[in-house]
């Protein structure tokens, strides 16, 4: 259009067609229709509206933007394509835009339209770099095209060589507002209008790449979770049928099996928390294993399991008597234990009624002492345990603490641990199925420490009265009352185990058996259980009081009474193969003729049964004494003898791998028998001129303590002096530099050693007299015990007369 020309107004709200565009518009709206029917009126050889589809004569329109009401001041002229109905039924006309127009002065026209002079708007002239941008907003378009698929708008667009109308194709783009399409229509200049449209495309199209990429990541994430959602599905399906058959189909529905147990409200929340956490968790995750171990090791714990005590001290006495021979003193102070259980818990009933929490609180936190049952291998430490639960009527349940060095295996491990578990004091309870058992600490003794933590620094809490009702295992990390568990622990040394953790403890000593207590335990308790071991019916094989009192002092010879057991069970094995052999016929009754025979010859001969020239003390400077070992009482000799000083020195040579404790004693008794020697009337110059040497066997055993001392001194005595220690004396004792003999420990051990020895006499240092009385009285009737105060009394009461001396020399 070169000039002004007469058009009708197509108004158009709140949108812009611009030249190029191709826009069907619905006739129903009385403005289009004037505007279209005015148009077909000034066209000359165009029919009438009704019934025309197309006409070889075009009308134009100007099709003007109009903004809140008002018309624009630039619009677009269109020519009208076809008339014709759309798919809905009504009437509409398909308009193509052509080129811009200013809209003009007012005019009048055929019809109802409104006409106006439509101006011609010309464009500037476009250079190189119109064409460079046209080519590059031209391959935006296409681009855009090709993601939305519109193929035969495409084909159109690779057509295009006009930068003028490639810029128009932004008109277009449905990411375009109103008034960005208005100022494209506006704008004269064809290179601002295709910078402008190329900004807005590229921004676009980056969108569009984002978007894209969302799309795709949410679309492959929603069919990930679909195929999961699916599968977990299918599984259950899978696991309900399964269960119907085996029963465990709720096995795996946590939640419900939280919610019904029951639990501490504490536990409940950290259990709800977890299987919140294992449903948000996926079934491939190595975490949903753990979730689930951890639920099952809190839902087996038997937080509200607790057993009924049972507050009968006298039957407590008889479970106790009745699985136990002798140990009256360690009986005593578990009656004693029990009973003011029995009584504190009823103090809380009393005290608690009222308010209806004894149920709750009976029996928690008032257990008292921990009691530390401490005595020789073989004395039935861990089968009192086992009495003490059965007198309470609790379970029983045995830890093995014995080697191990690792702290975890009390607390427990740390779930980020692959494999961990809860401690052993979390899993004993679990084993129990109850709260308040009776927990067993075997051989605490023997508890190591390295690297990986002190295990005997973690049982501090666990056997703390004021700490334990809070225990907190590392694995579980929630809260365990151990204040109703009742602990025992045993040991066989007491040094070894940590001062602080003793201090814990409430020591009780099992020193070890009697003779005549060997016998009845060997004939009521060993001997049934194994003749059924053996296979022998009761009253197959007896065994004579004598025939036992022989074993237990020339076979085994021990504190307790495990080699015992294993005799009895060796005679009965062989007994079974006579048997078998037809060498033999049942019943048969094993007496000491008998026993050398299946035994052979004792292996433990008494040192005062062999004849006065065999015997250890009947060479000068042998003396006996007593010892406490991890096996309980025994008897060691000392040896010494005397150097030339031309030959072996003058100095002190001590052999038997003796300890710091026990040369320091060697060196005590050297010096005060040569300060105090002539007052004892011994020849001390001897031990001035000539080298000494002292020695105790076994060398290869070691050896250490402070009660060798009077043993030391009475052996260099016997030695200078030429007295023989009398063979059926035994002496324990510290002695001091003054010639003062000084109290030791372990006396009841070492009294018992010297009767299963076959002493006569024991020599103990007078302040260790108070200690008789734990002693039995059977021991102490076949003992001749002489508390003394100074050597000079050990000398008199363990060395022989000067004339029995003069007579063995002869």
């Amino acid at each position: 259009m070169t000039q002004t020309q007469l058009l009708p107004v197509l108004p158009l709200d709140d949108d812009v067609v611009l030249p190029g565009m191709v826009v069907p518009f619905d006739l129903a709206e009385q403005d289009t229709r004037d505007a279209v029917e005015s148009a077909q009126a000034k066209a000359p050889g165009v029919a009438s509206l009704p019934g025309i589809r197309s006409a070889a004569g075009k009308a134009e329109v100007l099709i003007v933007p109009r903004i809140d009401g008002e018309l624009a001041e630039v619009g677009t002229v269109a020519t009208v394509e076809r008339i014709g109905r759309i798919p809905g039924g009504s009437s509409a006309a398909l308009v193509r835009g052509t080129r811009r127009a200013l809209v003009g002065s007012p005019a009048d026209g055929p019809g109802d339209a409104r006409w106006v002079h439509a101006e011609p708007a010309v464009e500037l002239p476009v250079g190189e770099r119109t064409r460079e941008l046209a080519a590059e907003f031209k391959s935006v378009v296409i681009s855009l095209l090709q993601q939305r698929g519109v193929w035969q708008m495409l084909d159109a667009v690779q057509q295009l060589d006009d930068p003028s109308a490639i810029a128009d194709l932004a008109g277009n783009a449905p990411y375009l507002t109103t008034e960005q399409k208005l100022e494209l229509l506006r704008t004269l200049d064809v290179t601002a209008r295709l910078e402008t449209a190329l900004e807005t495309g590229r921004a676009y199209l980056a969108e569009l790449k984002v978007n894209d990429t969302i799309r795709k990541d949410v679309e492959q994430d929603m069919e990930k979770q679909q195929k999961e959602f699916l599968l977990r599905r299918q599984l259950e399906a899978i696991r309900k049928e399964l269960g119907e058959l085996d029963g465990s189909a709720d096995q795996d529905n946590y939640r419900a099996r939280v919610e019904s147990a029951d639990l501490p409200e504490h536990v409940r929340k950290a259990a709800l928390a977890e299987v919140d956490k294992l449903e948000r968790t996926s079934e491939q995750s190595p975490e949903a294993g753990w979730i689930r171990t951890w639920l099952d090791t809190v839902l087996d714990i038997p937080w509200q399991v607790r057993t009924t005590d049972v507050h009968d001290i006298a039957g407590a006495r008889e479970v106790l008597d009745a699985d136990h021979a002798g140990l009256d003193d360690v009986k005593e102070r578990i009656i004693e234990y029990l009973a003011v259980r029995q009584r504190r818990a009823e103090a809380l009933l009393t005290a608690e009624a009222p308010s209806g929490t004894a149920e709750s609180t009976v029996g928690g936190r008032h257990g008292g002492a921990v009691l530390a049952l401490a005595g020789p291998p073989g004395v039935g430490k861990t089968s009192l345990g086992e009495s003490i639960a059965k007198a309470m009527g609790r379970k029983f349940v045995r830890v093995a603490l014995g080697g191990i060095r690792d702290e975890a295996e009390i607390r427990g491990h740390r779930r980020t641990y692959v494999g961990a578990l809860p401690g052993r004091i979390v899993r004993a309870i679990k084993e129990a199925g109850s709260m308040n058992p009776v927990v067993l600490l075997d051989e605490v003794d023997k508890v190591g420490a390295d690297y990986r933590g002190d295990p005997t620094a973690a049982l501090l809490e666990v056997l703390d009265p004021e700490q334990n009702h809070t225990f907190r295992d590392h694995y579980l990390e929630v809260e365990l009352d151990l204040s109703d568990v009742v602990f025992l622990a045993t040991a066989n040394a007491l040094e070894t185990i940590p001062g602080p953790l003793l201090d814990r403890m409430e020591l009780v000593t099992l020193d070890g058996y009697t003779e005549h207590e060997k016998v009845t335990i060997g004939r009521d308790h060993l001997l049934p259980r194994e003749l059924e071991r053996a296979g022998l019916a009761e009253g197959d094989v007896t065994f004579t009081d004598a025939a036992l009192s022989r074993i237990a002092a020339e076979y085994t010879r021990e504190a307790g009474v495990r080699n015992l057991n294993r005799t009895i069970a060796k005679v009965l094995r062989k007994v079974a193969t006579r048997v078998a052999l037809n060498e033999a016929t049942l019943p048969l009754t094993v007496g000491v003729p008998e026993l050398e025979g299946y035994l052979g010859r004792p292996r433990h001969v008494p040192e005062s049964s062999l004849p006065a020239g065999e015997q250890r003390t009947a060479t000068p400077g042998v003396a006996t004494g007593l010892a406490v070992t991890g096996a309980g009482g025994d008897v060691l000799y000392v040896e010494a003898s005397l150097a030339d000083a031309e030959t072996g020195g003058t100095g002190l040579t001590l052999t038997g791998q003796l300890g710091d404790v026990m040369k320091e004693s060697a060196q005590i008794a050297l010096s005060y028998l040569r300060s105090r020697g002539a007052e004892l009337e011994l020849p001390v110059g001897d031990l001035k001129e000539r080298g000494v040497h002292v020695h105790v066997p076994a060398g290869a055993v070691p050896k250490d303590g402070p009660s060798a001392g009077v043993t030391m001194t009475t052996a260099l005595a016997s030695l200078l002096s030429g007295r023989l220690v009398r063979a059926d004396v035994a002496m324990t004792g510290e002695v001091s530099l003054t010639g003062r003999v000084l109290p030791i420990g372990g006396v009841k051990q070492k009294l018992l050693a010297a009767h299963r020895a076959g002493m006569r006499t024991v020599i103990i240092p007078q302040r260790n007299e108070p200690d008789l009385d734990d002693v039995p009285g059977e021991i102490l009737a076949e003992l001749d015990v002489h508390p003394v105060s100074s050597v000079r009394e050990v000398l008199d009461l363990a060395l022989e007369p000067a004339s029995t001396r003069l007579a063995h020399a002869a």
